[in-house]
């Protein structure tokens, strides 16, 4: 409820004097940070290159004035968003004031605001009035929760504020109907969507909180239903994690693995202003290539889907899908696993290390080192190991021939010093022996190290792309890998379009995590991760998901998706049970988060019926009580129909101020078509691609595929008719409910010819 006129009077006041504190120290800190600047300019000068420690210190300085200064200026307009006011036990009532940061007023060694992320801050997103608790680092607090407030702030100025009622619930509808609903929430739901995602600190609900807040090293995953805040919620999750784990959890060491470069683009502004930055982003093809070393053309999985959209050729597709679920598979990682078995055992057909007839190092001793001993690391770091022992043991090696040859030598010249022959034939013999003795050890000396050298370089580990094309050199090579277990006819297309692909010098996105799974295996990696956030999780296969485990060095992983969104569905995941027990082995914490907060009640309610529609174990989304209009269905007839009718519907939402447009096709041949047509009328929109990676306009054309965890005012779907959007199909289901949740406000449904079913039952 809104607070009373005399309260909010002196809600303003303090309000003003908080931001009139702010900008003081902005002054301040900008003085301080220039003269840091300068004083490191000229401590650079003075040292000429070499070790200062006054350097280093006034760099620790500059880093720490710099981003206070960032801090403080992030929190000009908007200093706080709620306050708690807090009795803790034998202690009196204080008032505290949260933000996205928090800031301290060092001359009076007083905490002004308290950061989100803190312990007490909890209290303000999961504490109930009355008696309750917080755990600070010092143990538990605890004290009576009095208060608890939030305020609405408005280009820097303080417009409105909201008591939260005794332990209201947020959004909750009793049996009779009645709705209990967060004013402040609904007042911020209800303002339209910018070009990127925002942080939501102030309107974290309780739910959402808990996430956030989860113990670290144990893998989450959140089905989350279009519109949950599941993207959002991990993002903060993630800057929770650095702000309460400081000393263990850097930036740098973090990775956000993300559908497409769109939505690398859209989040890109979220976590620097959360105050979390040199985060490592990511598709999950972009991190394969990186690690395996791959600058070339990738055959990336929405041209795949484009191509099982339109079904050209309905036979290939049926293929296609068969051997994307086969390569996704844990069972295609066994195979690989049989692979390097076979390479292992090629390896170790060699013969022993040999400087002229004496061996340095046997053969037996070599396989019992890379066999046995050294069997927990990779190929390559086993031989790189037994290199390195080998070298170290040369010297030693070399001594203990020297002293096998002299012995040899000794009862050769002992011999001949028995036998009964003129002294001056046995001296020379004698003498003979003494420089062959020394020509052998002179020998073995000048010759080990290279000898040993030759041997490694022979014994090197081939690159490991050309390793996994050799996989499938041959369809009887392939055969004999799987024990002949995969029907011919796959075999036959795994095999030919592997040659195609390598003949074309482009690697299939299906066979990334495969060549990178088989780098582990030979090479290893240099760089894991402490964790881990993988976003559009639904749509990876399971081998996928099991190489992100083994880049998670802690375990510490938050997967979100939704499975009604599962466009890829033909590899990706369609029950997280499979993900939990496979690749978790049933050690993950699972949270099904059902509110939706982006769209209006009947814009969802519409969706709903879609998602009814492919049967899944999920619950469906929950709108949040902001109401709107439905949908509204429409007919057109040509393309320059719709074009025309799509200016109407803009002519008349521009009134309303809703500013972000999409016009979602299934395919991006229909984009391309429909931009053609807008082009043609003198029509300004953006058409996006696969190679876009940044959205520019606020009018757009994107396909269906490239749309996941975006989200516009108001989309207009493109011929919603039977035959493009066909009831029998589960691809199409999932595409239709995809397009069919990304709207916040308004949403307009066209079809050509008949309305498909999944709209009319």
């Amino acid at each position: 409820m809104a607070i009373r006129s005399n309260e909010m009077k002196l809600e303003i006041k303090k309000f003003q004097n908080v931001k009139t504190w702010i900008e003081d120290k902005v002054d301040d800190l900008t003085i301080k940070n220039e003269e840091c600047k300068e004083r490191i300019s000229n401590l650079k000068k003075a040292s000429g290159g070499t070790y200062s420690t006054d350097l280093i210190l006034c760099e620790q300085r500059f880093k720490f004035i710099s981003r206070n200064l960032h801090e403080f200026n992030e929190s000009k307009n908007i200093p706080y968003f709620s306050r708690i006011d807090f009795k803790e036990k034998y202690n009196e009532k204080e008032s505290f004031y949260i933000g996205k940061f928090g800031l301290n007023d060092d001359l009076k060694n007083e905490e002004v605001i308290i950061d989100w992320r803190a312990p007490l801050a909890n209290l303000y997103y999961s504490g109930t009035y009355g008696k309750c608790s917080y755990n600070s680092p010092a143990g538990k607090v605890e004290g009576e929760l009095e208060l608890k407030r939030k305020f609405l702030i408005r280009d820097g100025a303080l417009v409105d504020a909201f008591d939260e009622g005794i332990n209201e619930i947020i959004l909750k509808s009793n049996a009779e109907g009645d709705e209990l609903v967060d004013e402040f929430l609904k007042v911020t739901l209800n303002q339209n969507v910018s070009s990127k995602l925002k942080d939501v600190v102030a309107t974290i609900q309780r739910e959402q909180n808990e996430i956030i807040r989860a113990y670290k090293n144990r893998p989450i995953i959140i089905q989350g239903s279009a519109g949950s805040g599941k993207t959002t919620v991990a993002l903060h999750r993630l800057a929770y994690l650095v702000y309460q784990y400081e000393e263990e959890v850097k930036d740098k060491d973090i990775l956000v693995v993300a559908p497409n470069k769109i939505f690398l683009d859209y989040i890109s502004e979220i976590l620097p202003n959360l105050g979390v930055y040199n985060i490592k982003q990511n598709t999950f093809d972009g991190i394969c290539k990186e690690f395996i070393g791959y600058k070339g053309k990738i055959l990336n999985k929405d041209e795949k889907l484009a191509y099982l959209i339109e079904e050209v050729n309905e036979e290939e597709c049926k293929y296609i899908k068969a051997i994307s679920k086969i390569k996704g598979s844990l069972t295609y990682k066994t195979l690989i696993d049989k692979y390097v078995m076979y390479l292992e055992k090629q390896d170790i057909n060699l013969d022993d290390i040999k400087v002229g007839k004496y061996i340095l190092y046997s053969q037996n001793e070599i396989k019992r080192l890379y066999v046995r001993d050294l069997i927990h690391l990779p190929i390559k770091k086993r031989k790189e190991e037994i290199e390195r022992y080998f070298k170290k043991q040369l010297h030693n090696r070399i001594d203990k021939l020297k002293d096998e040859i002299e012995k040899d030598y000794f009862f050769m010249i002992k011999d001949i010093k028995s036998l009964e022959i003129d002294e001056l034939e046995k001296r020379k013999k004698i003498i003979e022996l003494y420089d062959e003795r020394d020509r052998e050890i002179s020998m073995l000396k000048r010759n080990s190290s290279e000898v040993l050298k030759e041997f490694f370089k022979q014994w090197k580990s081939r690159n490991v792309i050309e390793l996994y094309n050799e996989l499938y050199s041959s369809k009887e090579f392939f055969n004999n890998i799987t024990n002949n277990k995969l029907p011919s006819k796959i075999v036959n297309y795994i095999v030919e379009s592997s040659k195609n692909n390598i003949e074309n010098k482009v690697i299939d996105s299906e066979d990334l995590c495969h060549i990178l799974y088989l780098k582990m295996k030979i090479e290893g990696i240099d760089k894991n991760f402490i964790h881990i956030i993988v976003d559009e999780a639904q749509d990876y296969s399971m081998f996928e998901m099991h190489i992100i485990k083994l880049l998670s060095t802690q375990n510490s992983v938050t997967i979100v998706g939704d499975l009604g969104q599962g466009i890829y569905n033909y590899k990706g995941i369609d029950n997280w049970k499979k993900v939990i027990s496979s690749v978790y082995n049933d050690d993950t914490i699972y949270i099904n988060l059902t509110q939706s907060y982006r769209s209006t009640v009947e814009i969802i309610d519409f969706a709903n019926e879609v998602l009814k529609e492919q049967k899944l174990d999920i619950i469906p989304a929950k709108p949040v009580l902001r109401h709107g209009d439905k949908p509204k269905i429409l007919k057109f007839k040509s393309n320059e129909d719709f074009i025309r009718k799509v200016e109407e519907i803009i002519n008349e939402i521009d009134v309303e101020n809703k500013t972000t447009i999409a016009i979602i096709c299934k395919t991006l041949s229909e984009c391309k078509e429909i931009f053609k047509y807008a082009k043609k009328m003198n029509k300004q929109w953006e058409c996006i691609s696969n190679s876009t990676s940044k959205i520019k306009g606020k009018r757009i054309i994107i396909p269906s595929y490239m749309t996941k965890g975006l989200e516009f005012d108001t989309t207009i779907i493109y011929n919603c008719s039977e035959n493009n959007y066909n009831i029998t199909s589960e691809l199409d289901k999932k595409i239709l409910y995809v397009n069919l949740t990304r709207a916040l406000h308004k949403e307009f449904i066209f079809f050509n010819g008949e309305l498909s079913k999944m709209l009319t039952s």
